[in-house]
């Protein structure tokens, strides 16, 4: 069934209904070892790390051993050499940071980029949910956050969904004075929140993406694995046929003359330079990248990023 078709769809909105049938869309999917493929030609890939490993026990070394994985504390105490073994770990802490931000309640065909990550989020939260990991995170907007620790079961889920169904950019004409850099600040919040092992997943356009927030993926990026998944509307990336246009926010209007191939170059331009930043970051940050266009299925999105070895 595509997504015009199906009833739970809503281009400029949410529903914890709709959010709560896309679990159905999540079944056989893993977020355990595999690789991070692109949707579209140009994406970073590279290969998951799997689920972290938890120390178990030592032992006397066998010849054969991993000699990274010797236990240099008990081969001193004893003064025989032992090794470390580990276990695969049943769970870990999955946090999804979501932007809801003004600059997310946009689209020019499919979604609103905010209707894509709050999906995204929803399918996210349901795989980890259906491998027994825990679910927690940041939802955040123009003027606030919410901090969610990781929790199990399906609650986990639905707290999630509930914070981004009431989240403030889906009223239509409020309009919220932006007091603080949240993306910012959502940023630290995550640091603050987020513990070795855990797998980081981030939804956003990553407007306004400076060093600053970089060295906060950077932070992160040391001690868990990260996906981000960057949310785009055609129209940030190409401007329409030669012609004259009329853009509104619903309060301020922008006329465009997309007839001007000066200007039809600069805004391509600009947008390849945002793009190969956030490659670039995820190179040197050995970070998952995925690309989301508003007219992608979200769902598709995830299965092909997620395909296993």
């Amino acid at each position: 069934m595509s997504a015009l078709a199906d009833k739970t769809f809503n281009p400029v909105s949410i529903s914890t209904g709709g959010l709560i049938e896309l679990a159905q869309k999540c079944r056989g999917l893993s977020l355990r070892s595999g690789l991070i493929g692109a949707v579209q030609s140009g994406d970073y890939q590279s290969s998951f790390k799997g689920r972290g490993m938890e120390y178990d026990e030592s032992r006397l070394y066998q010849q054969g051993d991993d000699i990274r994985n010797i236990d240099w504390r008990v081969t001193a105490r004893t003064g025989k050499p032992h090794t470390k073994l580990f276990c695969e770990e049943r769970e870990r802490p999955v946090h999804i940071w979501v932007d809801l931000r003004s600059p997310m309640f946009f689209a020019t065909r499919g979604r609103f980029k905010a209707v894509c990550a709050a999906e995204l989020a929803s399918m996210f939260a349901w795989i980890a949910i259906n491998q027994n990991d825990r679910v927690g995170g940041i939802v955040f907007s123009d003027d606030t956050d919410h901090e969610l620790k990781p929790q199990r079961g399906k609650s986990a889920a639905l707290r999630m969904i509930n914070y981004m169904v009431s989240a403030p950019g889906w009223q239509a004409g409020t309009t919220r004075p932006v007091t603080q850099n949240y993306e910012l600040t959502s940023l630290l919040a995550l640091r603050r929140l987020v513990r070795p092992g855990s797998l980081v997943i981030m939804l956003s356009d990553f407007r306004g993406f400076d060093d600053k927030a970089k060295k906060h993926l950077f932070g992160l990026r040391q001690h868990n694995e990260v996906i981000m998944v960057h949310i785009y509307d055609e129209l940030e990336a190409v401007l329409p046929p030669a012609g004259y246009y009329r853009l509104s926010d619903g309060e301020q209007e922008l006329d465009i003359d997309t007839s001007d191939k000066k200007l039809v170059e600069q805004h391509r331009q600009r947008f390849q330079s945002r793009r190969d930043s956030l490659l670039a970051l995820a190179r040197s940050s050995n970070v998952n990248l995925l690309t989301c266009r508003t007219d992608n299925d979200p769902a598709r999105v995830i299965r092909e990023g997620l395909r296993r070895r």
